[in-house]
């Protein structure tokens, strides 16, 4: 007598075995990563939380008259226009050293780390996906995100839809804690800042981050603080870190110890206007 066995037997299999690698791939320790990553079917997600060729933020730019301060804000919660990536870049390099690939889960960013990991929402059907920022851009004013054409399936979108894109704080420390070479919850060294001897009246200004969480940014303040005159300006919605009243060679002392000492890219204005940081 022949017994027949059922055909959703293998696929329950695969499912439950696809379930048990999540753990072992990194993702058991991100229950949302866990579930967006079995959302799509069995793709493969480790990327997301792979370690980058290099951790980039980058220093103030401008572009089309608006000022962009890339910076590191854990508490990162913005809305907006997002586009899609054209698929004829597949293969480029991006900002921090990756290979572009439209079949991922990857997007651009004018001011968030990279890579960090985002959650982001399309606002006008409601889907949701959580990806990996490892590229600036887009450079026009009209929009703060573009996607990958996967990414886009995932969210519906068939052109410029209005996001929600909220940074995942621990997945993104994770992801930047692997690409640094560090170990521990926590990426903030101690500080290892020197004081910068200046009069305290020179032309220069050096902006260490801008955040939109005042708490980041006082926290920030209070530990750099013996590096000259450290004030908080609330401007455009944000709190900017900045030291003051820095002469030429007390301002590239600046910006070199925190290049050195936080992988910052600070930004310089010189009696209030914005110069390269290396003009000095």
């Amino acid at each position: 007598m022949k017994i027949y066995v059922p055909f959703l037997v293998l696929p329950l299999c695969l499912a439950v075995a696809a379930c048990g690698s999540t753990d072992k791939d990194g993702f058991g320790g991100y229950g949302e990563m866990s579930e967006e990553s079995l959302s799509g079917g069995y793709e493969d997600t480790s990327y997301l939380m792979a370690a980058a060729p290099k951790y980039h933020i980058g220093s103030a730019y401008k572009i089309e008259e608006m000022n962009c301060f890339p910076m590191e804000d854990m508490n990162y919660n913005q809305t907006g226009i997002a586009g899609i990536i054209p698929n004829d870049l597949n293969g480029t390099k991006t900002t921090n050293g990756e290979i572009f690939n439209s079949n991922q889960l990857v997007a651009t960013s004018k001011v968030l780390p990279l890579p960090s990991i985002a959650r982001v929402t399309n606002l006008e059907n409601g889907n949701s996906v959580v990806l990996r920022v490892n590229n600036r851009g887009p450079f026009v004013n009209s929009r703060i995100m573009d996607v990958s054409s996967a990414a886009a399936k995932k969210l519906g979108m068939t052109g410029q839809a209005k996001v929600q894109i909220q940074i995942m704080a621990a997945e993104s420390t994770a992801v930047k804690n692997a690409t640094l070479g560090l170990s521990g919850a926590s990426s903030e060294p101690e500080s290892t800042y020197q004081p910068v001897a200046t009069g305290g009246n020179g032309p220069y200004t050096v902006q260490v981050a801008a955040f939109y969480s005042e708490d980041n940014a006082n926290m920030l303040a209070q530990r750099i603080s013996n590096m000259g005159n450290v004030r908080i300006v609330n401007e455009g919605g944000m709190f900017k870190v900045r030291i003051l009243g820095l002469d030429a060679p007390a301002a590239r002392r600046t910006i070199d110890n925190l290049r050195q000492t936080e992988a910052m890219s600070p930004g310089l204005l010189k009696d209030g206007r914005w110069v390269n940081a290396d003009s000095i």
